[in-house]
Parts: structure tokens; sequence; C-alpha cells
């Protein structure tokens, strides 16, 4: 039972053989809280449920004791250790001791009686090695390598009834229900590490982002197991429902440096976020058409012939008069680079100008293209990640007009302006941050972020609500 916890626990935590883009690193000191917690919630179920029923002979006496309940549960503190030769888990429960209360009937020949009684179970000792591994599929899976159960002795003491006649026999009870207690704990183990097998096997491998956008997320090979830490790698690879084209880059192998005073650490490559760019690229949404509808009504220069005299002098005299729209996009896939505390960005772009008929014709004017370079920074401060953005370069360039050739200096200025502006707006939000993702059971806390050459690395202790799992 105890390493179904702890694996759940570790879980609430995410092929063809490719490096991981992201890597989920649990430590031994997430473990022992892992264990702990996992401890906790297993003696306080125990002191809440009722075994099943024992029946039996012994000296032709046919006994039943039924209504068996923990009245009380003395659970000693466990020890779970990475298990790297069984690429999993050992945990050991030793001198684990246990009161029950309950009822027995009995009947020899004609006799047949009835009452109470009250039993003690002394140094029990169980030992689990589970074996963590990857189905075909990518999902986490989990099995049991072996079970050892060690009952030290047993107490029972009948009240009611003819228990007088029936109090003597209970040296020949105590070795039968030894047996039959001992018995039952490895197979109840291996029954809960099946379940959590078949919840395991129930979760999902891709996240719906949205109606077109998936992040994939299988394991990309089984847990490496070392006896401080266990890695799970994952896929970490968005794709765009309507093309499924994979991007035409992979992901680069990369080590997230051990940090055991944390109890987890979390890698996440360029690649991931370089996939998610090429999905939004390849699916067509990394473009929009603006009109002059949608410039705000404090922006002096509009999207009109007129207006756009002074940048474009050939445009009032060509087509006096005339509103037009720009056709802004990606000509290239934007890409992102991870280095030390510093998150680059690069942006090649390009816009169609066009002019509009009364009757609705768009009239092709020029194209212009458009690369910008930005660095970023990313931290998380209480509780929450924050970021901020800065323009490193922008330049404009004119790529091919039919109204004849105009110089864009003053155009990239405005652009720049422009951009600058959108950027003093997103710093504001960024610095207010977001709250890092919170699941039903557990929060992260005392988080540690830095960019590190090829990837971002978080170190995290965590926080689970125990009441959650009640």
């Amino acid at each position: 039972m105890l390493p179904a916890v702890i694996v759940a626990l570790m879980l609430i935590s995410f092929t063809r053989g490719e490096n991981p883009a992201i890597q989920v690193i649990l430590t031994r000191k997430g473990l022992q809280y892992g264990k702990h917690l996992g401890a906790g919630w297993v003696q306080e179920k125990l002191e809440h449920i009722t075994l099943p029923d024992f029946s039996g002979e012994v000296l032709a006496i046919h006994y039943i004791l039924t209504g068996i309940t923990i009245t009380k549960c003395d659970f000693p503190e466990p020890i779970v250790e990475f298990n790297p030769n069984n690429t999993g888990f050992t945990t050991s429960i030793s001198g684990l001791s246990v009161a029950l209360t309950g009822g027995w009937m009995t009947h020899f020949g004609l006799i047949h009686d009835g009452g109470s009684f009250k039993m003690a179970i002394f140094g029990l000792d169980v030992t689990s090695v589970v074996e963590l591994g990857k189905d075909p599929d990518g999902h986490l899976s989990v099995t049991s390598v072996s079970c050892d159960a060690q009952i030290g002795d047993v107490d029972i003491r009948f009240e009611g009834g003819a228990s007088w006649i029936f109090q003597p026999f209970v040296e020949h009870f105590k070795g039968r229900i030894r047996g039959e207690i001992r018995s039952k704990i490895c197979p109840n183990v291996e029954e809960s590490i099946v379940s959590l097998e078949y919840h395991l096997q129930a979760m999902e491998v891709s996240i719906q982002v949205d109606e077109d956008l998936v992040l994939n997320i299988p394991l990309t090979g089984v847990p490496v197991i070392h006896a401080s830490r266990m890695i799970l790698g994952l896929k970490g690879e968005f794709y765009d429902m309507k093309t499924r084209k994979r991007p035409p880059f992979e992901a680069q192998n990369f080590t997230v440096p051990e940090q055991p005073d944390y109890m987890l650490s979390m890698g996440l490559s360029e690649f991931t976020v370089n996939s998610a760019s090429y999905a939004l690229y390849s699916g067509g949404r990394l473009q929009v058409l603006i009109n002059d509808s949608m410039i705000p009504p404090y922006i002096h220069v509009r999207l009109n012939t007129s207006s756009m005299g002074p940048y474009v002098p050939q445009l009032p005299k060509m087509f006096p008069g005339l509103l037009m729209n720009l056709q802004v996009y990606a000509s290239e896939v934007p890409m992102f680079s991870f280095q030390p505390g510093v998150v680059k960005l690069e942006l090649a772009g390009a816009v169609k100008a066009s002019a509009i008929e009364p009757n609705g014709t768009q009239i092709p004017l020029f194209k212009l293209n458009v690369d910008l370079k930005f660095d970023g920074k990313v931290w998380v401060a209480a509780g929450r990640l924050k970021g901020s953005m800065a323009l490193q370069n922008l330049t404009l360039t004119l790529a091919g007009s039919e109204v004849g050739h105009f110089e864009t200096d003053t155009l990239e200025s405005l652009l720049k302006m422009g951009v600058m502006a959108g950027l003093a707006k997103l710093n504001v939000e960024l610095g207010k941050g977001v709250v890092l993702p919170r699941m039903r059971n557990a929060q992260l806390v005392n988080t540690v972020l830095g960019v590190e050459e090829g990837f971002i690395a978080m170190c995290s202790d965590a926080e689970v609500f125990t009441d959650s799992f009640n």
C-alpha cells in the first residue's frame, strides 16, 4: 500500500526513443516527504477500516471471527529508498502493532456460542519492492517485484458466552490466525499496486491546450533510478491537430543539476517552446489582418493613404482617400534560445499593405520585412512566475513595392515606438506574474528558477494537502 501512495504523490508532480524535452526529478528529500505523508495517511485509514471475516477449524472447533475493526495502530516510521537494481522503490515497515476488536462465533458438536474478542498483533514486518517502467503508449507503469510479511505474535482475548471454555484453546487459534493474517498482507499490497497501475494507464499523455494545439508528454524511456533521485523524461512536444507536422529540429540532450536540498527539480528545454512556435506557425496562426477600426483613437497615424503620405509619399497621389489594411505574419518560425540568465527570441515577419477600393477591391501596395530580436528574463517571486522583455533590435526593409521605391527609416522609427509602447504594457503584466500551477492536492513552495544553456531549470519543494486524501 505505502509504495503505491508514494508513487501517486510523486506523480502529482508529467515514442520513438528521442531525447526528452522535459525532465522531472524526485529527490530523496521529496521521497521522504512522500513517505511521511503516506505513513500518516495509511495509519489514519487503517483506523477506519473493517477487515474481512476469518473462519476455520481448530481441534474440531469451527470458529468465525467477524466484524473485525482496527481500534489502534502503532505505525512506525517506514523506510523508503530508491532501488536502482529494480528501477523502483523498496519500502520496509518494521514493528507495526495493531489492536483489533470484533465478534466470535463457534460451534463444537451441538454447542453453539458467541461473544466478542480483543486481539493484538505485535511485531508486524512488511517489505515491498516495486518496479517502475514505461508502457508502449508512454504511460508510467508500476509492478510489484516482491513482498514479504512476517508477524511476531498475536494475542486474543475472548469475552462473553462460554468464552471461558474456549480461552484455553487460544494457543491453537493464534497460529492459525497469525497465518491467515500474514497470508492476506502481501495480496493486499499487490492489489493496491495493481489499482495504481490501472489509474496510471488511464492518465492522459497529451494535454489539449486549445481546439488545435496539443502538448504531447509521454515518457521517452523508462525512469532512471539512482540512489539519491529518480528522473522521468517526457517528450514535451507541441503539435497542431490539423497539420500534425513534426518540427524540423530535435530535442537536444541536457542535464538538470542535482539539487538534493529540494524535493523536486524540473528542466524545460528550448525544444518545447520552439515546438509550440512551429505548431502555431505551421497551423497558420501567426498572422493577423489589421484595419483602421483596430487602431486606437488616440493614435494619430490612421490606416489610410492620406495619413500614410508622410511615410510613403506616393500613396496620396496614386490612391487618394482610400482606406488601407495590413496583413502581418511571421515569415519564419519564431525561435527561442535559452542562454545563462536570459531568454532570447528572434522573430522574422512581413507586412503586406493594400488599399481598399470603395467596392471592396484590394490593391496591393508594398511589402515590408521586419526582423526583431528580444531579450527576456524569467524568475519566481512570492509564488508567482514573473518576467520581462526588452527589444534588442528592429530592422524594417522594403521587400517589394507596387508604388515605387521609398525609404523605410521613418516607418522603422514609428514601428519601433509602437513596439516599445507595447512592451511597456506587456512588462507591467509580466511583472505582476502568474500564480505557479497548483494541483487540487498540492502546490509548489520555495521555488527557484534559472535559465541555463539550452533549458530552464526549476527547483522546488511541495506542500501536499493531506485532507484531500480523505
